[in-house]
């Protein structure tokens, strides 16, 4: 084209860069939002307003982010902003999990040999230094996600603050009867030597040797029987149990059975044995048990009986049990009231022994069958070499099972009977009232509450002790005499006031005697001696009280939350444990909603693991494609689910952040020179198409933020982006924005129309792409907020829908595509290159062919041809275009007639009509000429 022509063109013009090279510019506008204090201003504008509190779980400081993290912060990020945008107050203060294991365990390792020598107080120390150093790490990461948040003054589970307030609400639990101390089985990490709770426990598959022993009946006893098996005279009788941890033998008190199955007595070569009756075919095969059955007896008669000991001097009574099943094993349960759940209150009801001979670190206390010193998962063999000296073993076999491990050391775990701190989930109706609470909650997805429904009414009482140094210590002074602890309204009241002044640190510190009102005695004994509990409160105690420490006292929010946001093994965790606390003490949940969200896993479905190799991190993400696209990630996949990632998935969302970058940009390049007047009543009718095609955006977008559907809202702006602008709408108005005068109606009309399409997808983008949002906001003409976040989210403005105007254009649409095939054809077959060296004539049936006619001037604008036609269906010729997926249209591509115009590049009959300008068409004409109509 000669460069005169070039010239007149309203060619497209932007400082928006093509390439976002969002490494180097992300932290620019991270600087931009912190030094202008834009989330500030943001909580300042809409102080006042109704508030939507998203409450913060706190990560734990260990650590640099993984892609969880992310995935999380990004999701409230999200809501924040919208919220936020629309109006609403929503402060979000991040917070930190300080206190536990995986912190004390860094900096035993760091001590060495020292870790034993260093008093409680130092290490304390070195602990809440490690802690800080992370959350100062952890704060700069989370910033760099573009997370807004009061990072300045977030809250930390071990400020001197938060601590007093942990102290206060376990003391609200002791008040309120909930708090006992007692010996029971509990998870136990003899690698961590700590009780674990039920959210520190995990489950993986674990190998164990599956046996089934056989426990005798002494003649004396079995001679109770034989007036209804006489059968059994002069015989020996033995019980059949099965057990995958024939460690557990040595605390054998009893044999379980169910009160209401049938058991059969089945006679061997002389011998009888006792089973559930519908095990005996099974058991034929597991251990050869191929006897006659001599006998059916219920459950309930054998109660009483006794057994001895396979190795141990002593015998075993017959008790019955609900929980005794007949889907495995033999009917009948070794019950070890030291190392189980129901064997604990089975033992309670008949008034066994909570024994329990293993120590600390897991090893044998007791020297029946030599086992001293012995750690209990290597004594397995012993016991079971044991088992076949006394003739006692009746088969072996090896089980993979799925076993609870150590969520810190992922070692497995054994149940053991410990004196422990619990509260009770059924003192005061807990249980029941935190059950009524789940119904009232919503949760989000729906399973969510079925999940933790099952988890609350199946769980134990809370075990909150832990034989830890780095925590907030249980405030308990224990009677030396009778073991009474003390629960005196001034002894707490000094203990909290002794926390907020000096943090709990102040425990280890503080004599007794300054702890305790002057003469105070033992109200149970009345002794005057007492001694400072040593254990340290469940850190998900430490968690589950922050609705307290943070909602109730923080002036920036509110009590309850309306959400709670995280990962799905928080049914397990803070959200069990926030709803226990709260429940407990406040008769209601801290929340109203209850967000959960998947893992991430690797592109097949994997847990990501550094063995495997599959580990992708923030950081990695962040240096090679910058954090935005870590943004569309988490906003893309449905986090309802396990959200997968790997580079393949990256290189797609890149694609994707592409084109609608290129649509914002060439939205901003065609209205440089916009006049920003309103042109609102110029508009044409495919402009009026695109403006109410874009409150249908605006409704669909709207409706997924309000219904937290992020990638549904992703999606629905992608696909307006690219589809609906850059494919059709932006596409057709390229000749009218670069071929008409600059400031013609048309065009000005179409300016309008795109700075209103800009402004809106904008706002819309912002929460999730929010780097490039304030990008392209910063490059918007005219007046505006400071940034996009100080921008109301657009709204749906009625007098621009028009379904009606949809529908007859969704025809139009379907048609285009169409055409646009058969040009690609003929394409392909060289015939015409660009789609303007083309005529199209199509050919429809009756449903559209009137509205194709009444569109006739309008066909090869909206074909982007030089020349169309309409001619009914039944005109068409046989070499016409007809595609399979739809039936009544044909389309004929011939090459377009006259010459082409080097101005527009359309081909036109009245190219060389104009002697002054011999080598444009009639409209270029008039443009140039100022003739324009």
């Amino acid at each position: 084209m000669p460069e005169d022509y070039k010239d007149t063109l309203n060619l497209p013009r932007t400082t928006f860069p093509m390439k976002a090279n969002l490494t180097r510019r992300e932290p620019e506008f991270l600087r931009f939002w912190e030094e202008k204090g834009i989330y500030r201003k943001l909580q300042e504008q809409n102080r006042g307003k109704p508030a939507f509190i998203l409450h913060d779980g706190p990560p734990y400081a260990n650590g640099h982010i993984h892609m969880g993290h992310a995935l999380n912060k990004v999701l409230k990020d999200i809501i924040i902003k919208y919220k936020g945008m629309k109006g609403f107050y929503s402060p979000y203060v991040p917070g930190w999990d300080c206190h536990g294991l995986p912190i004390e365990l860094q900096v035993d390792k760091k001590l060495g040999k020292k870790k034993h020598e260093t008093p409680i107080t130092e290490k304390r120390r070195l602990c809440r230094e490690y802690a800080e150093r992370f959350v100062n790490i952890q704060r700069e990461e989370f910033k760099r996600l573009g997370v807004f948040g009061d990072w300045e003054r977030p809250y930390l589970t071990m400020t001197y603050g938060y601590e007093a307030t942990i102290a206060r609400e376990f003391i609200r639990f002791i008040r309120n009867g909930s708090v006992y101390k007692g010996k029971k089985p509990v998870h136990w990490c003899p690698s961590c030597v700590t009780a674990l709770a039920e959210a520190e426990v995990e489950y993986d598959e674990k190998v164990s040797p599956s046996v089934y022993v056989r426990f005798r009946v002494s003649e004396e006893e079995a001679e109770k029987l034989e007036g209804s098996i006489p059968e059994l005279k002069g015989h020996t009788l033995y019980f059949i149990i099965w057990t995958t941890t024939p460690w557990t033998l040595p605390a054998n008190l009893a044999l379980a059975v169910h009160p209401d199955v049938q058991y059969a007595v089945i006679e061997k070569d002389g011998e009888f044995f006792i089973v559930a009756s519908e095990l005996q075919e099974s058991l034929m095969e597991k251990i050869g048990l191929d006897g006659k059955r001599v006998s059916l007896i219920r459950g309930d008669a054998l109660e009483g009986l006794k057994a001895k000991h396979p190795f141990i001097e002593r015998q075993s009574p017959v008790i019955t049990g609900e929980f005794v099943t007949t889907t495995e094993g033999t009917g009948i349960v070794h019950i070890a009231p030291g190392h189980g759940e129901d064997d604990y209150l089975a033992g309670l009801r008949y008034g066994l022994e909570i024994y329990a001979p293993v120590d600390d670190y897991g090893r044998f206390t007791t020297d029946d069958g030599g086992l001293r010193g012995e750690f209990v998962f290597k004594a397995n063999e012993t016991i079971i070499d044991i088992l076949k000296e006394r003739k006692a073993l009746m088969g072996r076999a090896e089980i993979t099972h799925s076993y609870p491990h150590c969520w810190r050391c992922k070692k497995p775990v054994i149940f053991r009977a410990t004196e422990q701190w619990f509260i009770s989930v059924d003192h005061n109706n807990l249980r029941q009232a935190c059950l009524e609470e789940i119904e009232r909650v919503r949760w989000i997805p729906d399973w969510g509450k079925e999940r933790i429904r099952g988890m609350v009414e199946r769980r134990p009482d809370w075990c909150v002790s832990r034989q830890r140094a780095w925590g907030v210590p249980i405030t308990a002074l224990n009677c030396t005499n009778c073991g009474d602890f003390v629960k005196d309204d001034l002894f707490f009241e000094r203990v909290i006031r002794l926390f907020s002044e000096r943090g709990s640190d102040a425990w280890f510190d503080a004599t007794v005697e300054e702890l305790l009102p002057e003469g105070y005695r033992c109200p149970s004994c009345g002794s005057e001696t007492f001694k400072k509990d040593t254990d340290i409160l469940d850190v998900w105690f430490d968690s589950g009280v922050s609705h307290a420490a943070v909602l109730e006292t923080d002036e920036r929010l509110k009590w309850p939350a309306e959400m709670y946001l995280e990962g799905s093994d928080q049914h397990r965790g803070w959200f069990q444990s926030s709803l226990l606390a709260s429940v407990g003490t406040r008769k209601r949940a801290p929340y109203n909603i209850v967000l959960t969200h998947g893992f991430v896993v690797d592109g097949k479905g994997k847990k990501m693991s550094k063995s495997i190799g599959n580990v992708i991190s923030p950081d990695d993400i962040i240096k090679k494609n910058g954090a935005e696209v870590l943004r569309i990630w988490v906003s893309a996949e449905d986090y309802r689910n396990d959200v997968r990632l790997s580079g393949e998935i990256i290189k797609r969302l890149v694609d994707a952040y592409r084109k609608i970058r290129n649509t914002c940009r060439f939205l901003l390049g065609n209205i440089n020179d916009f006049d920003l007047r309103d042109y609102s009543t110029e508009l044409t009718e495919i402009d009026r198409w695109a403006m109410s095609r874009l409150q249908s955006l605006v409704e669909r977008v709207t409706e997924a933020y309000e219904e937290f559907d992020f990638h549904n809202a992703f999606q629905s702006i992608y696909s307006f982006c690219v589809v609906e602008m850059s494919s059709f709408y932006l596409d057709i108005l390229k000749d009218r924005l670069y071929t008409f005068p600059s400031g013609s109606a048309e065009r000005r009309a179409a300016q309008w129309c795109m700075h209103r399409i800009l402004s809106v997808i904008t706002r819309l983008m912002a929460p999730i792409l929010s780097f490039m949002a304030e990008e392209v906001w910063q490059h918007m003409p005219g007046d505006r907020e400071e940034s996009i976040f100080l921008s109301a989210f657009p709204g749906v403005e009625s007098r621009f829908r028009d379904d009606e105007l949809e529908k007859r254009w969704s025809v139009l649409i379907e048609v285009r595509n169409v055409v646009n095939k058969a040009i690609e054809l003929k394409r392909e077959e060289k015939l015409v290159g660009n789609s303007l060296e083309a005529r199209v004539e199509v050919y429809a049936d009756s449903a559209r062919i009137s509205l194709l006619r009444e569109y006739a001037d309008f066909l090869p604008t909206l074909f982007i041809v030089s020349q169309a036609g309409v001619g009914e269906i039944q005109e068409a010729p046989e070499t016409a275009y007809r595609p399979d997926d739809v039936s009544g249209l044909g389309v004929v591509i011939e090459r377009a007639g006259g010459k082409k115009c080097p101005r527009c590049w359309n081909w036109s009959d009245s190219v060389g009509r104009f002697s002054d300008l011999p080598d444009v068409c009639e409209r270029c004409y008039h443009v140039l000429t100022g003739t324009h109509g």
